[in-house]
């Protein structure tokens, strides 16, 4: 597969299975995704109040038909920071057979230009501290740690 094959588009209900692989296919995915045919009702809920939101996009990455890649744009208004727009990226995943080819690259770079287009004057990012490699790919990109995140679950 060539990079230059791959097309970024709006992600649709059909997509969600190969979404929630490639959520999964990963040491943290693992313990907290449910991959099951069928999948749960409660990723379909939630790709339907994806669509509802106007101020998320979830996109994938396709190449001859087939899923190989996704990133869940949010663009947030706030009052901080004089009150610009900021984007925020969650979920960037590529499959596994098909990463270190520029597919994440090119996904990122359209994520940033998108934000920018839509009024942000900033991108920021979560990846979770063992995740080495993805934070060495966001820095390639021009990211740079700038804060120190914390979580609380339910």
């Amino acid at each position: 597969m060539n990079v230059e094959s791959v097309s970024i588009r709006r992600a649709r209900r059909e997509d969600v299975p190969a979404i929630v692989a490639m959520l999964a296919d990963d040491h943290l995915g693992r313990g907290r995704e449910r991959l099951e045919d069928p999948l749960p009702a409660a990723y379909y809920q939630a790709f339907e109040r994806v669509e509802r939101d106007s101020n998320l996009t979830l996109v994938v990455a396709e190449s001859e038909g087939r899923v190989v890649g996704c990133l869940q744009l949010a663009v947030l208004a706030g009052i901080s920071s004089q009150g610009g727009i900021r984007g925020l990226l969650e979920d960037v995943r590529v499959a596994s057979d098909c990463r270190s080819r520029g597919i994440g690259e090119r996904l990122v770079q359209w994520a940033v230009a998108e934000a920018k287009s839509r009024g942000c004057n900033l991108v920021e990012l979560l990846t979770h501290q063992t995740r080495t490699d993805a934070q060495r790919f966001y820095k390639r990109l021009g990211f740079t740690a700038s804060h120190v995140g914390m979580t609380v679950r339910f």
